[in-house]
């Protein structure tokens, strides 16, 4: 009877492990690798000290990442929109708290990813050590 209530245990462990909740399944984004630093004293990532202030850095991701400080931690987003078809839109534009689609003015927050249409944004994994901001999926 202990080896059913340990077997059982064992199994409820194992499934209840996750990895952030971060679901990234788009079919308008690829899934591109993403894998770089910021240094926060750097003049163009030092707002990013602040609540509520993002940036977007280009040359990762499909089409940038936006980085933003969510006053709980950091969190980043593809700057692509992700209820678009990728060769249709330019990156999106920061609009205070929000992330704006060029294509039909969808706006997305930052906070969260959501935006009220089919898919959110697409979400990276953030990881800060003192000024250094490292972003990976």
């Amino acid at each position: 009877m202990k080896k059913i209530w340990l077997l059982i245990l064992f199994i409820s462990v194992l499934f209840s492990c996750s990895d952030n909740d971060i679901n990234n399944k788009n079919p308008y984004i690829p899934n591109y690798t993403v894998n770089f630093s910021i240094d926060m004293n750097l003049p163009a990532y030092s707002n990013l000290k602040y609540v509520s202030n993002g940036v977007i850095i280009s040359g990762y991701g499909a089409k940038g990442v936006i980085i933003f400080n969510a006053g709980s931690g950091y969190n980043a987003f593809d700057a692509a929109c992700p209820n678009q078809a990728l060769t249709s839109c330019t990156a999106m534009t920061i609009d205070g708290i929000n992330a704006v689609c060029s294509c039909d003015d969808a706006q997305y927050s930052l906070f969260t990813g959501q935006g009220g249409k089919e898919y959110p944004l697409k979400q990276y994994r953030v990881e800060v050590s003192g000024t250094v901001i490292h972003v990976y999926n």
